[in-house]
């Protein structure tokens, strides 16, 4: 008896290998893991119009406050807003071509043409 209870041992030890191993061959290879959604396209487009239009907000305030301290008078003050207006102008209308937001090479142009701006406010 104890040869046929090892030989039934050794038919199920064999049976429980073979169904693991299936099981082990079966699996599916694990999927890599999506990569994290990027930014939006467009959302940082407008994001750029709006670090423009803040700028030119902030360039706006600091002309005030120079009027104000009389380190030029009124005209020229009116004159400077005159060109962030008009820069703000460009920039909209950069925006309104592409659905709201600009391209980094328009928001390059746009600050070269504050820095010009800034530098005449006396930054």
């Amino acid at each position: 008896m104890t040869r046929y209870t090892h030989a039934l041992r050794l038919i199920a030890a064999g049976a429980l290998v073979s169904t693991l191993a299936a099981c082990v061959v079966n699996q599916p290879a694990p999927r890599p893991a999506p990569p994290p959604p990027g930014p939006n396209p467009h959302e940082v487009a407008v994001d750029r119009l709006h670090q423009v239009d803040g700028r030119i907000d902030n360039l706006g305030h600091r002309i005030d406050m120079r009027v104000n301290q009389g380190y030029y008078p009124p005209p020229q003050g009116n004159a400077l807003h005159h060109r962030l207006d008009t820069i703000r102008g460009e920039a909209h209308d950069m925006a309104a071509q592409h659905g709201g937001g600009i391209s980094p090479d328009e928001q390059r142009v746009l600050n070269q043409e504050l820095d010009t701006a800034a530098r005449a406010i006396g930054e």
